[in-house]
């Protein structure tokens, strides 16, 4: 199958949003031994739109366009659609009552500007939409299957699993690919390739290795059609975790937080955290995990010297010969945030994110980080030469992976870690 992928949509030439879109309809698409070979974004211009519509089902077999069926004048596919195809465009009865409906279960009037929505090309069929107004369009041109379905993510996740791949798998043949992906903290792309080049010289040829950089974690991606046999995908699988080491979080879907919970559950401890400048990060991404309660009965934001005096416990003579970014402090709200919250382990973090603030002796990107127990109470400085963003992100990762590699007693610091370390 040929596939194409036309996106439209003036905010998306902006980038007033970012297209998740083309790498949820990837995610789904891909496993079943099909490929996008074409991805082409336009604006809400009608020539150009039956332009990319007209050029690209001329080497195509389906052709899924993405946006512009909404109910404004800027929504413009049902129109291009008709207009390639040589036909009118005509209020179609089974969209108009799917909008009836939508509109009833929802307590709305249709309006003039919903009933838009209706007005689609002469004769297409439509793709149920159970989640949101708009229907999507099938129909063919130039032998292309075109397929049209809203921007909205939410609704275009259920047409592509309820309607849209039945379809396409009752229409075209595919060769299944089974994909293991491995996360991993502390190695970059280079680092990880480098090693199977020199510890796995015969990798097969018919498993495709590759990464994906989701800071802070990365991926690794083994990927093998139905060819090949279980036991050997799995095989060589085991050989890259094993190459990946102590720097291995687990099987994706895995995060940092995830991790260290699983740590902290498999040696029956719980956290606490006294963040500065991450301000709240590490706690709000380990509460992002479901469950997380069991492990993490909270933590404190202590942004102000006050704070950090009032809620921790650091004393003000700290405070004033070393400064809220040292050893001596971050060692405190560690302490301080133990005894508050009764917890058995601590991450405590202060630093400068920036941009401004930093010194000579104390630039932009200097953190402190403490991490372990009261029994093993251990602290490290790190320069993080990253804007503000990044800068809390990596703070909190590196924090995270401290924690979890004493808990599971390994080496003391990731590589990356390692660059970063003063």
């Amino acid at each position: 199958m040929r596939l194409r992928l036309l996106l439209t949509g003036n905010e998306l030439m902006a980038g007033d949003i970012i297209d998740s879109n083309s790498a949820m309809i990837a995610a789904k698409i891909v496993p079943l031994g099909w490929q996008i070979e074409q991805k082409v974004t336009v604006g809400d211009q009608l020539t150009l739109l039956c332009e990319q519509i007209d050029s690209l089902c001329e080497s195509a077999d389906v052709l899924l366009i993405n946006g512009g069926l909404g109910p404004t004048v800027d929504d413009l596919t049902a129109q291009a659609l008709a207009q390639v195809t040589g036909v009118d465009i005509c209020e179609h009865p089974q969209a108009l009552q799917h909008l009836q409906h939508w509109c009833k279960r929802l307590g709305f009037s249709l309006s003039a500007a919903n009933r838009k929505q209706a007005m689609l090309p002469r004769h297409c069929d439509i793709i149920d939409n159970t989640r949101g107004s708009a229907v999507g369009i099938r129909l063919v041109h130039k032998g292309c299957m075109v397929l049209a379905t809203p921007g909205v993510p939410s609704e275009l996740k259920y047409m592509l699993d309820d309607c849209i791949i039945p379809l396409l798998q009752s229409q075209f043949e595919s060769d299944k690919i089974r994909i293991h992906r491995l996360g991993s903290f502390g190695l970059g792309e280079s680092s990880i390739q480098q090693r199977i080049t020199e510890q796995l010289p015969d990798w097969p040829a018919d498993i495709d290795l590759g990464f994906r950089a989701s800071m802070p974690v990365l991926e690794v991606k083994l990927s093998a059609s139905n060819a090949i046999s279980d036991d050997t995908l799995n095989y060589w699988h085991q050989r890259v975790a094993a190459l990946l080491e102590d720097h291995l979080l687990g099987d994706i879907p895995i995060s940092l937080p995830e991790s260290l919970i699983q740590a902290l559950r498999q040696n029956g401890k719980t956290l606490c955290t006294a963040e500065s400048c991450t301000g709240g990060l590490i706690a709000s991404q380990i509460t992002s995990v479901a469950g997380a309660s069991d492990v993490f009965p909270g933590g404190v934001v202590s942004y102000s010297n006050t704070l950090k005096q009032r809620l921790l416990g650091v004393s003000a003579s700290s405070l004033e010969l070393h400064g809220a970014v040292s050893q001596e402090v971050v060692l405190e709200m560690a302490r301080g945030a133990l005894a508050k919250t009764g917890a058995d382990t601590v991450l405590a973090v202060t630093g400068i994110a920036g941009p401004t603030g930093g010194t000579n002796e104390k630039p932009v990107g200097t953190v402190w980080i403490s991490w372990g127990d009261t029994q093993q109470l251990q602290s490290m400085q790190f320069t993080l030469a990253f804007e503000r963003h990044n800068f809390q992100m990596w703070a909190a990762a590196i924090a995270m992976d401290l924690l979890r590699r004493q808990l599971l007693k390994l080496s003391p610091i990731a590589s990356l870690a390692q660059r970063f370390k003063v």
